[in-house]
C-alpha cells in the first residue's frame, strides 16, 4: 500500500501570532492531488465539510474539520471560496508549533485515519536533503515521496 505524505510549511497566522481570528488552515484549491488526498465535498452545497480521523505521534486521537467555505456560490453577498482544515488551535498550541514549522498529514493508501506531526523548524533544515525529491511544490504546501 501508497502512503501519501504532504507537509505545510506554517505561517504566523497557522499559529494564532498575528492575533487575527485564525479559520484553519488554507488548502490550495487548484491542488487536485492535494484535495483528493482529503475527502470528498459537494461543492453544490453551502459550506460542505467532514470530519476527519486524525493520530498524532503519540497516539492521541483527534477530528479536524475539512470544509470548503463556498458562501461566494450560494449567498447574493458571499466572498468566500477556499477549503480550509479548522479546529487544530488546541492541537498546534499543545504541539507548541510555530511559524516556520511543518505541519505534516499522511495516510495509508486512502484508507484509515490520517496521521499527522508537527514538525520543528530546526529538524526540517536538519533533514531536507534526506526526505527525498519534492513532487509536487505547492504555495505552502508540498507532497513527499
Amino acid at each position: 500500500m501508497t502512503r501519501k505524505t504532504f507537509r505545510k510549511l506554517l505561517s504566523a497566522n497557522d499559529v494564532g501570532n498575528t492575533g487575527s481570528h485564525m479559520a484553519g488552515i488554507l488548502v490550495p484549491k487548484g491542488e487536485g492531488e492535494l484535495l483528493a488526498f482529503l475527502p470528498p465535498l459537494d461543492p453544490a452545497v453551502l459550506n460542505p465539510s467532514a470530519w476527519i480521523d486524525c493520530v498524532t505521534e503519540e497516539g492521541l486521537e483527534l477530528k479536524f474539520r475539512y470544509i470548503y467555505y463556498n458562501n461566494k456560490f450560494h449567498a447574493p453577498n458571499g466572498t468566500r471560496n477556499e477549503y480550509r482544515i479548522t479546529h487544530m488551535t488546541k492541537y498546534l498550541r499543545d504541539a507548541n508549533a510555530d511559524e516556520s514549522d511543518v505541519f505534516e498529514i499522511s495516510r495509508e493508501g486512502g484508507i484509515g485515519p490520517y496521521y499527522i506531526r508537527i514538525i520543528k523548524a530546526e529538524s526540517v533544515k536538519q533533514s531536507s536533503d534526506t526526505d527525498g525529491p519534492v513532487r509536487i511544490k505547492l504555495s505552502g504546501w508540498r507532497r513527499i515521496h
